[in-house]
C-alpha cells in the first residue's frame, strides 16, 4: 500500500513537472507568466479533472507556505520607507475600495433580493486582490522599486491586514459568538505588528548577527537562520489570530535591516518558487469544470463585472493619489482580481450559513477565474496604455 502510494506521488511529480515546463514554454512564447501554466495544471490533476491528487488538503497546506515565503521575500525586498510614506493611500484607499464595493453589491444585491449579510461578505470578497499574484506579477516585471509599484504594494498589504477586522464583522453578522479575549488578542498582534515596523523604520538598520561572518561561509546555516525567522514571524502573528503571511512580511522586513538580504535570497528562492507552484495548483484544483459548464453565462456577467468595477474603483483611487492616468489605469488592472484571502472568507460565511452551497461554489469559482485570467487583463491593459508610458520611476 505504501509503496504504490509512494510511486503514484512520484508519478504526479513527473506529470507535474512535465507538464508545467511545457505550459511554461508556450506561455512565455506569448509573454505570459508561469503562473498561469500552475493554474491549468491544478485544473487538469485536481478532483474535478483527472483527480490525481491524493490528499488536496495536505496540497492547500504546502501552498500556504508558498505565500508565507512569497511574503517573506517582499518583505525582504520592499522600500519600508517609501511604504510608510504611502501610508495614506495604503489606508484610505483600501477603505474606499471596501465601501465602495460594498455599496456595488448592495445594489446588486437589491436585484436579486440578498440580504445585508450576503450583501456584507460580497463587498468584502471583490474588495480584496491577489496579494500571491500581484507581488509575483510586479515582482516578474522589476516593479517592486517603481512608483506604481510601491503603491499597488501599500494597497495590497494594507488589505491583508484588514483581513481580521474583516472576519469579526463577518462573524458578528453571521452570529457568531465573538469573545472580547479573541478581539483583544488580534488588537494586541496588530498593535505589535506595527510596533515592529515602526522600530525597524526608525532604527534603519538592525545589527543583531554578530556571527554574520561564519553564517555567511555557511550554505546550510543560511538556509535555516532564514526559514527561522520567516515561519517565527508567520507562527507569531498566526498565535494572535493575525495572517501568517504578514507575520513572515515582517520576519522579511528585520532580515532587511539587518543587511542579511543578498546571501537569504540566494539560498531559499528555490523553496518559493516551489512552494508558490503548489499554491496556485491548488488554486487550480478548486475550479469544478462541470459547474463553469453549467453557470457559464452567470460567471462569464460576474466575470466582467467584477474586473471592470474593481478596476474602475482602484484606477480612481490611485488616479486621487498622484499617480497619472497611465499609471492609475495600469494599477488598476493589477488590483482588479479576488484575492486568494477571499478564500476565507468565502468558508467562514459559509460556515455560518451567510452563503448557500450553491452561492459558496459560485463564489469560489469566480474567485479562481478571476485569479487565472488576471495575467491577461493586465497585459491587455499594458497593450492598450502602453507599458513603456505606464511605468515610471
Amino acid at each position: 500500500m505504501f509503496l504504490t502510494s509512494f510511486h503514484s506521488s512520484i508519478t504526479l511529480i513527473c506529470i507535474v513537472g512535465l507538464g508545467v515546463v511545457i505550459s511554461g514554454f508556450l506561455l512565455n512564447k506569448i509573454k505570459q507568466p508561469t503562473l498561469i501554466a500552475y493554474i491549468l495544471i491544478g485544473v487538469l490533476i485536481g478532483p474535478f479533472g483527472f483527480d490525481l491528487i491524493g490528499d488536496q488538503e495536505t496540497m492547500m497546506h504546502i501552498g500556504e507556505l508558498g505565500i508565507i515565503l512569497l511574503f517573506f521575500f517582499i518583505g525582504m525586498e520592499i522600500d519600508l520607507y517609501s511604504f510608510i510614506g504611502n501610508w495614506r493611500l495604503a489606508v484610505f484607499g483600501t477603505l474606499g475600495q471596501i465601501l465602495l464595493s460594498i455599496g456595488a453589491m448592495g445594489a446588486i444585491g437589491l436585484l436579486f433580493g440578498w440580504n445585508n449579510s450576503r450583501i456584507l461578505v460580497m463587498g468584502f470578497v471583490i474588495a480584496l486582490s491577489s496579494s500571491a499574484v500581484i507581488f509575483k506579477l510586479l515582482e516578474d516585471k522589476n516593479l517592486l522599486g517603481k512608483k506604481i509599484g510601491q503603491n499597488v504594494s501599500s494597497i495590497l498589504l494594507a488589505q491583508d491586514i484588514a483581513i481580521a477586522p474583516i472576519l469579526i464583522l463577518i462573524s458578528i453578522f453571521g452570529g457568531e459568538d465573538t469573545s472580547f479575549n479573541s478581539i483583544l488578542l488580534k488588537i494586541i498582534g496588530g498593535v505589535l505588528i506595527f510596533a515592529t515596523i515602526l522600530y525597524i523604520y526608525v532604527r534603519k538598520e538592525i545589527t543583531w548577527l554578530p556571527f554574520r561572518k561564519a553564517i555567511m561561509r555557511d550554505h546550510e546555516l543560511q538556509v535555516f537562520l532564514a526559514l527561522f525567522f520567516c515561519f517565527a514571524g508567520a507562527g507569531i502573528a498566526g498565535l494572535f489570530g493575525i495572517s501568517e503571511a504578514l507575520g513572515a512580511f515582517v520576519g522579511g522586513l528585520v532580515m532587511h535591516a539587518g543587511k542579511a538580504v543578498r546571501w537569504i535570497h540566494d539560498a531559499i528562492h528555490s523553496f518559493r518558487i516551489l512552494f508558490v507552484a503548489v499554491f496556485f495548483i491548488s488554486i487550480g484544483a478548486q475550479i469544478n469544470l462541470s459547474f463553469l459548464v453549467e453557470n457559464l453565462l452567470p460567471l462569464g456577467l460576474s466575470l466582467v463585472t467584477v474586473f471592470v468595477l474593481n478596476h474602475a474603483i482602484n484606477t480612481i483611487i490611485l488616479r486621487a493619489y498622484n499617480n497619472t492616468w497611465r499609471e492609475a489605469i495600469f494599477g488598476g488592472a493589477m488590483l482588479a482580481q479576488i484575492g486568494e484571502l477571499s478564500f476565507l472568507i468565502c468558508i467562514t460565511a459559509f460556515n455560518l450559513n451567510i452563503l448557500t452551497q450553491y452561492a459558496y461554489d459560485f463564489t469560489i469559482s469566480l474567485i479562481s477565474l478571476t485569479i487565472g485570467i488576471s495575467p491577461f487583463w493586465i497585459f491587455l491593459t499594458e497593450k492598450l496604455s502602453g507599458k513603456k508610458q505606464i511605468i515610471a520611476p
